[in-house]
C-alpha cells in the first residue's frame, strides 16, 4: 500500500469521509428520493385516471352524490401530485447547491454553510414520502457544517381545511369537465339527472367507487 493511500485510510478512519465523498453520497440519495417521487406520481396518475372514468359513469347514471364524493378525491390527488412535483424540483435544487459546494471545496478545502440548502431541506422534511431520509441527510449536513441545527418543523396542519374550503369550487370544475357540462359549474346538479338505475349495476359502481377511493386515499396518506 502506497504512503498516500495509507494516509487517506487513516484520515478517513479519524475524520470520516472527505467533503467530496459526503457530497457525492448526498447527491446519490437525492437522486434515489427523486426516483421514489416519480414512481409515486405515476401511481397517482393511474389511480386518478380510473377515478375520473368512474366519475363520468356515475354522472351518466345520475348518481350525483357519489360522483361528487369521488370528484373530491380527484381534487385531492391533483393537489398531491402538484406537491410531489414541487418537492422533486426542490430535491434537484439541493443537488445543484451541492454541486456548487464541490467547486468551493476545491478552493476552501471545506464545505460551507448554506441557508438555501437548509430552507429547501426544511420544506422537504414535511413531505411524508421522503421525511425520514431528509431528516437523516439534514443531520449529516448539520454535522458537516452545511446547515445549522434545524428548528422544530411546523407541519401543514391547515391542509385539510384548505382542501375543504377550495374543494367545492374545484369539485364543481372537475365535475363540469368530466361530464361535459352536465354537472358542476353550470348548476345543473339536481333531480332531472336521476334515471332508473339497475340495482346490480348500482352495487357494482358503488364497489368500484369505494375501491378507487381507498386506492387514492392509500396513495395520498402514504
Amino acid at each position: 500500500m502506497s504512503h498516500s493511500i495509507l494516509m487517506q485510510s487513516i484520515n478517513r478512519f479519524l475524520y470520516g469521509p472527505t467533503p467530496e465523498e459526503r457530497v457525492r453520497a448526498w447527491q446519490a440519495k437525492l437522486r434515489a428520493e427523486s426516483r421514489k417521487l416519480d414512481r409515486e406520481m405515476r401511481q397517482l396518475d393511474a389511480a386518478t385516471a380510473k377515478a375520473r372514468t368512474t366519475v363520468k359513469q356515475l354522472a351518466a347514471k345520475g348518481d350525483v352524490k357519489s360522483a361528487r364524493i369521488l370528484a373530491r378525491e380527484v381534487v385531492r390527488s391533483n393537489k398531491q401530485k402538484d406537491r410531489l412535483s414541487v418537492s422533486k424540483a426542490r430535491l434537484g435544487s439541493i443537488g445543484t447547491q451541492l454541486t456548487q459546494q464541490l467547486a468551493m471545496v476545491k478552493v476552501t478545502g471545506s464545505l460551507q454553510k448554506s441557508t438555501e440548502i437548509m430552507k429547501l431541506s426544511n420544506s422537504l422534511i414535511r413531505l411524508p414520502q421522503i421525511s425520514q431520509s431528509m431528516r437523516e441527510m439534514s443531520m449529516e449536513m448539520t454535522k458537516a457544517g452545511v446547515m445549522e441545527e434545524m428548528l422544530q418543523d411546523v407541519l401543514d396542519a391547515e391542509e385539510d381545511e384548505e382542501i375543504s374550503e377550495e374543494a367545492d369550487a374545484e369539485v364543481d370544475k372537475v365535475l363540469f369537465e368530466l361530464t361535459n357540462g352536465k354537472l358542476g359549474q353550470a348548476g345543473t346538479v339536481g333531480a332531472e339527472l336521476q334515471a332508473p338505475q339497475d340495482t346490480l349495476e348500482d352495487e357494482e359502481t358503488e364497489r368500484t367507487m369505494e375501491q378507487y377511493r381507498q386506492q387514492l386515499n392509500g396513495l395520498l396518506s402514504s
